[in-house]
């Protein structure tokens, strides 16, 4: 799924239409087969975590997430759609470009009613509301949950995917199954989690380890062979509440799973 990094980057892609006025619209989506955006100017697009919020003059906001595939393609205006066209769910055209929206979620709001869909986040990694201590106090209101979990959860801080869990776990030398009650130093790692998202907005791949080699670039996600650091194997497994498993990566040698912790 992408991650507060990517959608960034793709907020930052949009702005090609900021200025503009779309001369077409098309949604692909029942719920919007007969809305029409069309002569609205495009204000702005912004990311909030993993969600897009595209402001448009006429008092509306095409808010949109990418979920597991999703992805906005922006190419000059008549250029041949580099997806399957059945996977497009929106197209916005400017006399310049056309962004098309393949397998995102989407909906048209209205601009002040946007916190319906970003008003339960906490403070966004890459965003002006950015909150160390307010993310931190929003981490420890449950402290039995596991520390994995909890960097899951958007009501705490928005951005961190299931990558960037495991990298941070990592980082922080605890195993992602610890309750937050365990974990010695929280205020570091959500600072850690702020630089490293921060220096990864700008990079066409994720790097937490310094090390732009391809197999180098992260610590423990996807890894196949030993860990980095001290060579003994990486462990996965599928962890989270039941229905919300996610494939968890971690050195549990570097990463300990403390008595507090869940096993």
């Amino acid at each position: 799924m992408p991650e507060g990094d990517t959608v960034w980057q793709t907020a930052r892609r949009l702005s090609v239409l900021t200025g503009h006025a779309l001369v077409g619209s098309d949604f692909r989506v029942p719920s919007l087969a007969i809305a029409d955006v069309t002569g609205a100017s495009v204000l702005e697009t912004v990311s909030r975590g993993k969600h897009l919020l595209t402001r448009l003059s006429n008092g509306l906001t095409l808010h949109t997430h990418l979920g597991m595939d999703g992805a906005w393609i922006i190419r000059p205006a008549g250029t041949r759609w580099s997806r399957p066209a059945h996977t497009a769910r929106v197209v916005l055209r400017t006399t310049r470009h056309e962004a098309v929206g393949f397998s995102v979620q989407l909906d048209l709001v209205r601009t002040s009613e946007e916190g319906q869909y970003v008003g339960h986040l906490g403070p966004d990694l890459l965003g002006p509301d950015w909150d160390p201590a307010e993310a931190v106090r929003r981490l420890t209101v449950d402290p039995s949950v596991a520390i994995g979990e909890a960097l899951l959860d958007q009501r705490n801080l928005a951005g961190i995917g299931n990558v960037y869990k495991c990298e941070l776990c990592f980082l922080a030398g605890v195993d992602p199954r610890t309750a937050v009650a365990a974990v010695g130093n929280l205020p570091r790692l959500v600072d850690t989690a702020h630089r490293v998202l921060v220096a990864n907005r700008d990079r066409v791949e994720r790097i937490t380890t310094g090390d732009r080699r391809r197999g180098n670039q992260l610590w423990v996600y996807g890894r196949r062979g030993p860990c980095l650091r001290c060579d003994t194997p990486i462990r996965k497994a599928s962890v989270g509440p039941p229905g919300e498993e996610r494939p968890t990566y971690w050195c549990p040698h570097c990463q300990p799973l403390l008595s507090s912790g869940r096993g």
